[in-house]
């Protein structure tokens, strides 16, 4: 049975939240907390396996709440987010403090948004339950298959673009990476899959983190040295290159890809472009980016992935490494230095 404690300053949503689950045979609400400072005593007494926890709270808000708790007793926390701009740039500190996943509402929550959600919550719910105790402490050394020396490509000249996919997880790893990299002189564009209402925020954020050059991308945006892009959520992002050696960033909907922004696109369109490309494959659910990183490989590019055990989900780095596709598997830490070293 999964012990469920819900975390809301609102009465309607904590009854809204109940109801959502209460069908389920395999999920009780064990408590119910009004703000952040009732939740973490109930978080140590109650000892849940999962929290909802909201992002706005009075007297300790979310974000606050969720550093205590996994500093004390952690827990897969999923933060329940409004679609606003304060609260997506709360949630991504939530995500990067240990929460470890977030559901958008809209600010009404009427009664046709309870039902878009419901699913997904319960999904999510189940899952972090099923991930409890692997992904609530520092990642044990795993094995890590050896790479034959002519399956690790190295970049063949002068990178000029990196493209890096990345989901669950994202907002933890993606600093650590890009403070270990630091500048670099070509651009790099991330898939992160996220709602559009969060993307902003999250290149706000990781620009004051690192001090780098990030933002989120914009239709006809022409690519940099240097300059880091975050996808625009919702929609997925492909590079062109109208003029040799100049790059660009569009905007683009596949209607087939199930989940955007689309990694497996992004690389897709690294295709065609005449500059030496790296990819990268971060945590994530599911396989996005396996197809694309198969068709880059095919092009000598240069696929480097996650080391599964630093992940929150390793879903998107291990279809790589099954497929083995892999030129090198690296810690996070790893992974930035490896990208300062071919892209200084």
């Amino acid at each position: 049975m999964i012990r469920l404690l819900i975390v809301d300053d609102s009465a309607f949503m904590r009854i809204a939240l109940r109801k959502m689950v209460e069908h389920c045979d395999d999920i009780v609400v064990v408590g119910e907390a009004k703000n952040g400072e009732i939740a973490l005593r109930m978080a140590q007494e109650l000892r849940p396996d999962v929290i909802t926890m909201d992002v706005e709270m009075p007297e300790m808000d979310g974000l606050a709440a969720t550093q205590a708790i996994m500093q004390s007793v952690p827990c897969p926390i999923i933060m329940i987010s409004s679609l606003t701009s304060r609260g997506a740039l709360t949630t991504i500190e939530a995500l990067e403090k240990g929460a470890v996943d977030f559901i958008s509402k809209e600010s009404s929550f009427v009664q046709l948004d309870i039902g878009q959600i419901a699913e997904e919550l319960v999904e999510k719910i189940r899952f972090w339950y099923a991930q409890r105790g692997t992904r609530m402490k520092q990642p044990a050394p795993s094995f890590i298959p050896i790479i034959p020396t002519e399956k690790r490509i190295t970049p063949m000249g002068k990178v000029g673009l990196v493209v890096v996919a990345v989901s669950t997880g994202g907002p933890a790893a993606m600093p650590i990476l890009l403070k270990n990299m630091g500048a670099i002189s070509c651009p790099m564009v991330i898939a992160q899959h996220m709602p559009a209402i969060f993307t902003r925020g999250f290149a706000d954020h990781m620009r004051f983190e690192t001090g780098l050059n990030v933002v989120e991308s914009e239709n006809g945006m022409i690519l940099t040295p240097g300059m880091i892009v975050v996808a625009s959520g919702g929609k997925d992002c492909v590079v062109r290159e109208p003029f040799l050696g100049k790059l660009m960033v569009y905007d683009k909907l596949v209607e087939s890809a199930p989940i955007h922004p689309n990694a497996d696109v992004l690389f897709h369109s690294a295709l065609s472009i005449s500059v030496n490309v790296v990819a990268v494959v971060m945590t994530g659910m599911g396989n996005d980016g396996l197809q694309g990183a198969l068709a880059l490989q095919a092009k000598n590019t240069p696929i480097l992935v996650q080391q599964p055990s630093s992940c929150v989900v390793d879903g998107m780095p291990g279809a790589i490494i099954d497929a083995g596709v892999p030129s090198e598997i690296l810690g996070l830490a790893e992974l930035g230095k490896r990208l300062a070293k071919w892209c200084k």
